[in-house]
């Protein structure tokens, strides 16, 4: 039986190589393993008889706004649904911190476009709020933001937002 749970840090390694193993291929940006334990109670992951079979993270940008970050799911564990549990979790979580809108940067515009994502363009936020996201040092609001100084890393990702 697969369980939908928050991570752990003994957990971190197993999303390791799932985030490595999207990562090399160029399907998703890679993360410091430092990184992921400093965020490791944003992530939900999918285990199944133990092992680690799927993760995602809400990180949250602004008072009504968040990020879906680093979903993954095991190759081999594919069109079972577990990508949609996961980020059923993720939204479920979104509410209950009280964000309103959810942003993920993703080539799989089909698989979030089931859940109600919707391509957009350009910043979705007041400019008030654009300038204090401007402060922020972490990559995910630059993705956001649309800044020209994370291009390379993004070249060819769709920008989409779930309305709450």
């Amino acid at each position: 039986m697969i369980q939908i749970r928050p991570a752990r840090t003994s957990d971190v390694k197993s999303i390791r190589e799932l985030v490595d193993s999207y990562a090399a291929p160029g399907q998703m940006l890679s993360k410091e393993t430092v990184t992921l334990y400093e965020s490791v109670q944003e992530f939900i992951v999918a285990e199944y008889d133990g092992v680690i079979i799927g993760c995602g993270a809400l990180h949250v940008l602004w008072e009504d706004l968040a990020e879906v970050r680093t979903v993954a799911v095991a190759q081999n564990f594919h069109k079972q649904g577990i990508g949609h549990l996961i980020l059923n979790k993720i939204i479920e979580r979104a509410r209950e911190v009280g964000v309103k809108r959810i942003f993920c940067l993703t080539f799989q515009t089909q698989f979030f476009g089931s859940l109600g994502f919707t391509e957009i363009h350009g910043t979705p936020v007041e400019p008030d709020v654009y300038s204090q996201l401007l402060r922020s040092y972490d990559a995910g609001v630059a993705e956001f933001l649309d800044l020209e100084s994370v291009k390379p890393n993004t070249l060819g990702n769709t920008r989409m937002l779930l309305n709450l």
